[in-house]
């Protein structure tokens, strides 16, 4: 399958939500395969199936800190923590754009693997910060939904203007080592 097109804020397909994955045959192992080397070639650590135009309940995710990526699919928060955390988040779906975001400091998770086995993680720190982005993703939710309207509105804008200068200047940078979602 190879890399993946990464697609940005007004792209419909990030509003909708996904759908259950059914079936667990090498199709899904592909997908996943490409998903992980689209995400590492942005120097991000999560991705879901939405960002990449594919309808299902699919995200992976992929620390330094850890050995392997990890693969999550038809994944369901099943329980949050009563304290909430802010951290600062991107997206490679709004490149460029950054904010601190309050959520639950850990969820318990329910997914499957590739193979289709069910597991159940609590997921803390950055590993259950990713897993809420991504599993927003799959609900047709982005970060910057869960900010106030005014600083949403307000990066956004500026998202927006400089997407129209890249597009005139087809410039694509890849020179800050903040870590994506």
């Amino acid at each position: 399958m190879g890399m993946l097109d990464i697609i940005t804020i007004g792209d419909e397909v990030l509003r909708e939500k996904a759908e259950k994955i059914a079936s667990f045959g090498p199709e899904i192992r592909i997908l996943a395969d490409a998903m992980i080397e689209s995400m590492r070639s942005e120097r991000g650590i999560g991705l879901a199936g939405p960002q990449v135009g594919v309808l299902k309940k699919i995200f992976v995710v992929d620390l330094p800190e850890e050995q392997e990526p990890r693969i999550f699919l038809n994944p369901e928060i099943i329980e949050t923590a009563q304290e909430q955390t802010y951290y600062e988040e991107g997206c490679l779906s709004i490149p460029g754009v950054y904010e601190d975001v309050l959520r639950p400091a850990w969820v318990r998770i329910q997914a499957q693997d590739i193979n289709g086995k069910a597991f159940t993680l609590k997921a803390e720190g950055m590993l259950g910060r990713v897993v809420q982005h991504e599993n927003d993703h799959l609900q047709g939710v982005l970060f910057v939904d869960r900010i106030p309207e005014e600083k949403r509105d307000k990066l956004l804008n500026i998202y927006n203007k400089k997407a129209k200068i890249k597009i005139k200047g087809k410039s694509k940078s890849k020179s800050n080592n903040r870590r994506i979602l």
